[in-house]
């Protein structure tokens, strides 16, 4: 004959504690990893640059044939070679073709003070000129 089942009692079950948990630890500190030693690794580095596909030697004229603007500019720097454009720095570049601009609009700031023009919001540079 087969057993009867007895039936469980409802009781809640007795929570457990853990005497390691009861224990606070400091901190651990961060240790270092591999991932941050290859990053100060290559931070040391210098980036490597690709190998050029062309050589110094190239006509500008022929690489920006479609872009009549940077023809212009090399123009006005008088470069014809791909190695005489990498000798300027684009901060120079910029400073090189924006100066005749900024010495035109000067001109012409001084030419209206003379007659007691100003250009819109140039007022103080009427009354200094005074």
């Amino acid at each position: 004959m087969a057993k009867k089942k007895t039936a469980k009692k409802n009781s809640p079950r007795p929570v457990k504690r853990s005497t390691k948990a009861a224990t606070t630890k400091p901190p651990r500190r961060p240790t270092k990893t591999a991932a941050a030693k290859t990053a100060r690794v290559r931070a040391k580095k210098k980036p490597v640059l690709p190998r050029p596909t062309i050589t110094g030697e190239e006509k500008l004229f022929l690489l920006f044939k479609d872009d009549y603007h940077a023809r212009q500019i090399f123009d006005f720097l008088r470069v014809e070679t791909v190695r005489e454009l990498e000798q300027f720095d684009p901060d120079e570049i910029v400073k090189r073709l924006s100066h005749p601009i900024v010495e035109s609009v000067e001109r012409i700031r001084q030419r209206l003070s003379e007659k007691n023009r100003y250009l819109s919001g140039d007022e103080g540079f009427l009354l200094a000129r005074r």
